[in-house]
């Protein structure tokens, strides 16, 4: 499957937390440095940081869903799944987002949901990837920009990049090293994903030439 490329790609954002990955596409989008266009953000918290940050930067569409108005998961996904359509994104992007898609809503936009993971996939996928790495004893570590499929954490790689692993590192100490690099590859992992493009060979994606 190769996708196609143009400039200011229409995109949702689904964030559940304080949205600081939100904000530094956002930021990257203001300096040119990412071409796409954030129509929506949706977030499943009320009280989600990110919600008001998308406000402050002038997304068109900006609302919060509440899961417990809708009677399970895929009723809750296919409500998200009208609004990103009604705004006709292009590309989901995962930005800190704690719910997991139902196989119906992956299936519906599938290679197109965009996620990091603080860890170096396939190792440590789940919720607890810095502390399962820790306890493992790994000597680095890192983060994973991946495509989203049925499996948790389990879908296409798009970029990665590692940070050292110190004898005295807590979670939160490893958790920060890596969320500068997050940081970085995330927002650059985007531009790239809409200005170059890429095919899928197997699960291996093959970057197109620029």
């Amino acid at each position: 499957m190769t996708e196609q490329t143009t400039r200011y790609q229409p995109i949702a954002i689904m964030a559940s937390g304080k949205g600081s990955n939100l904000k530094l596409i956002l930021d990257a989008v203001t300096q040119g440095r990412c071409p796409v266009d954030v129509r929506l953000v949706i977030s499943d918290k009320a009280q989600a940081q990110a919600l008001e940050i998308a406000r402050s930067a002038g997304v068109p569409q900006v609302l919060h869903i509440n899961p417990k108005a809708y009677a399970d998961r895929a009723a809750f996904d296919a409500a998200c799944a009208e609004e990103i359509d009604a705004a006709d994104c292009r590309w989901i992007v995962l930005a800190g987002y704690m719910r997991i898609l139902s196989a119906s809503f992956v299936r519906r936009f599938r290679g197109c949901i965009m996620n990091i993971h603080p860890a170096i996939l396939p190792a440590f996928p789940g919720a607890h990837a810095v502390e399962d790495a820790l306890v493992y004893g790994v000597k680095a570590s890192g983060c994973t920009v991946h495509l989203v499929d049925e499996v948790l954490d389990g879908g296409p790689i798009l970029a990665q990049t590692t940070v050292p692993v110190f004898d005295d590192d807590t979670p939160e100490v490893l958790h920060a090293r890596i969320q500068i690099e997050e940081h970085k590859l995330y927002p650059a992992t985007l531009a790239r994903m809409v200005r170059q493009g890429f095919c899928i060979e197997g699960r291996r994606v093959i970057w197109n030439d620029e």
